[in-house]
This record gives structure tokens, sequence and C-alpha cells, in this order.
């Protein structure tokens, strides 16, 4: 029984860690390395593009990115919000 609740507790857990949005201006590499169809090497493109060009205004804009595509946008759109970044 208690091995049942640890199971179900652990994916309440992990349900709530995909609830969260990723604002696409402040998003960590590691944050962006979370999303379906995204390792390290996107994740750091994605990163390097937003510092090049004083982020994202549109979630569309991601398509400049190498790698990503109107897919990875739509697969991904759900977890994905994009406001002022911090700086």
């Amino acid at each position: 029984m208690f091995r049942y609740l640890v199971l179900a507790l652990g994916l309440i857990a992990s349900s709530l860690s995909f609830a969260q949005s990723i604002n696409i201006n402040t998003a960590t590499v590691e944050e962006f390395t979370q999303l379906k169809g995204i390792g390290q090497s996107k994740a750091e493109a994605i990163v390097a593009y937003r510092e090049m060009n004083n982020g994202f205004k549109s979630l569309e804009e991601m398509k400049n990115v190498k790698g990503i595509g109107p897919k990875f946008i739509e697969m991904n759109s759900d977890q994905l919000s994009v406001s002022d970044s911090a700086n």
C-alpha cells in the first residue's frame, strides 16, 4: 500500500512540474531541455539567439532559431509563454 502511495505522489509531483509555463525570455538552458524535442544544443541555440536579439517578441520568433520549426511550437505551445525579460 505504501509503495502505491509513493508512486502516486511521484506522478503528481512530476505532472505539476510540467504544468508550469516556461517564459522563453527568462528560461535557462536546463528549463528548455525539459521541452519535447529540445536537447542541450538546441536549448543553447535558443538562449544565444535570445541574448543576441534582446529577447523574443513572440513565440513565432523562435522559428528564427536553427532547428526550431512550427512543429516544435505546436507541440510545446501550452508550456511556453513570452513576456519581457527580467533584465
